[in-house]
């Protein structure tokens, strides 16, 4: 056997034996958390909060996914200053596992933290696949939440949630950077979660400054 040959076969096994490390780590860790692979189609008008839900459920249920419970990472406001509900209390404890098995974040807090292992390699689809970022063309880093860094609906004033995800128009929504790059939150990382707010609500303006209207999906079961 040939220098060559022998090194061919040794690459060959190496990447066998990630691929079925890959398949094992799947099926010990059903998918419970994905990035949408595509969005509603009308900017970031997803029908509200229950829109947003049945979209992850069907993303999952195309898949094969047997889980029931998926909820959007979406924050709303009320007016007045009413209390809005937050992103991070409607997708259940964790832990949570991407379309190959890999763990994005152990529990709430975790996925709050700077130890959150959500980025361009693990924020995966529901298919399994990578959504472009930053550098690449097209540019889909801009993923919507409406939320806060920790998790929670902003306080900050004006719209942050394209009128609770109702608006295809006028408006704005907060959103975050799946592949952590771009604007700083502290000195250790970009924000998955909350990174700046869109140019405005539409398909067009959301594919201007980076997005697609994707947003992020858990299994709260």
């Amino acid at each position: 056997m040939t220098r060559t040959m022998r090194l061919s076969l040794v690459i060959s096994t190496a990447l066998l034996s990630v691929g079925v490390a890959a398949g094992v780590n799947a099926q010990q860790n059903p998918m419970t958390f994905f990035l949408t692979s595509a969005g509603k189609g009308n900017g970031a008008d997803l029908g509200g909060l229950d829109g947003a839900d049945a979209h992850c459920q069907a993303l999952a249920k195309a898949t094969g996914s047997a889980l029931t419970n998926w909820r959007a990472y979406l924050s709303t406001t009320l007016p007045a200053g009413e209390a809005g509900i937050n992103a991070r209390d409607r997708i259940g404890k964790g832990p949570w596992h991407n379309a190959k098995g890999v763990m994005v974040a152990k529990s709430v807090e975790d996925l709050h933290s700077e130890a959150a292992n959500v980025n361009k390699q693990t924020a995966l689809t529901e298919k399994g696949d990578i959504v472009p970022g930053g550098g690449d063309t097209p540019n889909m880093h801009d993923i919507l939440t409406g939320s806060d860094p920790m998790g929670m609906y902003s306080t900050a004033g004006g719209d942050t949630t394209c009128g609770n995800w109702t608006k295809s128009a006028e408006g704005s929504a907060i959103v975050g950077h799946h592949d952590r790059r771009g604007l700083k939150v502290s000195r250790h990382m970009t924000s998955w979660n909350s990174s700046h707010g869109s140019r405005g609500c539409s398909q067009d303006l959301l594919k201007a400054s980076g997005g697609a209207g994707l947003f992020y999906c858990f299994a709260a079961n």
